[in-house]
């Protein structure tokens, strides 16, 4: 494993990557690599209340979120991961075990794997796991920089921030 999972229980929201870049793996953080709009888009979304630093990465767990990858065994860009690496029952394991309120798997490349499906658009799935609401976003990453779009991380977080209210009240 390069990077660990940060789960528990009852989550808001696990945000589920491909697998890390060389820069995350050789930093030991997730979205490590400069130019990846993770961390500053959870900040703007209001997922997190401050702007957290890739070394923050466990913080996440503190405001209702965690984070895992579907390939948790290599690393790189899409182009350089081999098609076994996908640990989709893994993955579906640790979604039954710990029950989030939602997943949103944060690049279409990671959507596409874990549906099985050839194409998959961005926003609310209308498939649910074990309860949890499934969501595709845009990847953060700058290498996707043509594909970026806030609007489904904003409904993303409408979701998580609807559900705190609920929570609260």
């Amino acid at each position: 494993m390069i990077l660990p999972d940060v789960l528990a229980p009852g989550l808001d929201l696990v945000l589920c990557g491909t697998a890390p870049s060389r820069t995350s793996k050789e930093e030991q953080a997730y979205y490590a690599r400069p130019g990846n709009r993770f961390w500053p888009t959870l900040h703007l979304t209001g997922l997190t209340p401050r702007l957290l630093k890739p070394a923050d990465y466990r913080q996440v767990l503190d405001y209702g979120l965690g984070l895992t990858d579907l390939c948790k065994t290599e690393w790189g860009s899409d182009q350089e991961l081999t098609k076994h690496c996908f640990d989709i029952s893994g993955f579906i394991a640790k979604i039954e075990r710990y029950r989030p309120a939602a997943v949103a798997f944060d690049s279409k490349h990671a959507g596409k794997n874990f549906f099985r499906r050839a194409s998959v658009n961005y926003g609310r799935q209308p498939e649910t796991l074990f309860g949890a609401e499934l969501f595709i976003v845009p990847s953060p990453s700058g290498r996707a920089s043509g594909y970026w779009d806030t609007a489904p991380w904003m409904e993303l977080g409408d979701f998580v921030r609807r559900r705190r209210e609920l929570r609260r009240s």
